[in-house]
């Protein structure tokens, strides 16, 4: 390929938002230009998550697994899937939109944004879960946590009223960034694998106040595990060089399949 046409390519690709790696290898850019279009990714983080949504159990020869949250659940349900983890549990799903949050209180709107009203006064949410919840012998809350959620977390889950029986685990809060453009510009494997991205400036303060907060053994810290312990970076790529998130927020699926891995090697998960 001469080096004009490798330029115009990667300019036609940059054009479209699109990232591109100049490998000599065409095949390596398709396949990172796959991995970060967003409509395509945005279908994946959401498909399988919706069709398990209020899936009732039925299976009396399995433990009962409930995964509640947003779009960062949809990831980890993707990740669980990506892997054959929890194979044994027969697996129920609640979404629960980002601007309503995991809460749960006499008053489930004290904390809502005006404008957020109508929309979470009509979606799921932990109250009307409680019967699934009582189920459950095992319940995961995954979520983009907000400030005030994270406070108000150790009452949401005191008010859940989770016996000594059931199995809780939270799941930080996590952020990758948004690609950068500039990849095309690297020409080493060794150079792509050292790259890190800056999250979001809220993350490392929620992430606190929840390991503050909530039970060692059931909170898992995934910006901890991933990105360091107070680092302000995470890496963009994973270490067989798959791009880890594609919009900076959700999952590829090679993303998920490699984060959720460590997740369940790292952290309590494992022994489930």
């Amino acid at each position: 390929m001469t080096k004009t046409l490798s330029l115009l390519i990667s300019i036609i690709m940059l054009n479209f938002g699109i990232i591109s790696i100049s490998y000599s290898e065409i095949s390596q850019q398709t396949h990172l230009t796959t991995q970060a279009s967003l409509k395509n990714n945005g279908d994946y983080v959401r498909t399988r998550f919706l069709q398990n949504m209020k899936k009732p159990f039925t299976d009396t020869q399995k433990k009962k697994a409930l995964i509640i949250g947003d779009s960062h659940a949809q990831d980890f349900f993707n990740g669980l899937l990506e892997n054959n983890l929890l194979s044994h549990y027969q697996i129920s799903t609640r979404y629960i939109p980002t601007r309503c949050q995991i809460f749960l209180a006499d008053d489930m709107l004290r904390f809502t944004n005006n404008e957020d009203r109508e929309l979470c006064i009509k979606s799921d949410s932990l109250l009307h879960a409680q019967q699934q919840i009582e189920q459950a012998d095992l319940i995961i809350l995954v979520a983009n946590w907000r400030e005030w959620s994270a406070r108000e977390l150790p009452k949401t889950l005191r008010n859940m009223r989770i016996n000594s029986q059931q199995k809780l685990f939270v799941i930080g809060r996590k952020s990758f960034s948004k690609p950068l453009l500039n990849y095309s510009e690297i020409q080493s494997k060794d150079e792509l694998v050292k790259i890190r991205n800056h999250v979001d400036a809220h993350q490392l303060k929620i992430n606190q106040i929840m390991k503050d907060s909530l039970d060692k053994g059931s909170f898992i810290n995934l910006h901890q595990l991933i990105c360091g312990d107070m680092s302000t970076t995470c890496p963009a790529f994973s270490d067989d060089l798959k791009i880890i998130s594609f919009d900076g927020g959700h999952f590829t699926k090679e993303g998920a399949r490699y984060i959720t891995k460590i997740l369940f090697n790292k952290s309590p998960l494992g022994h489930l």
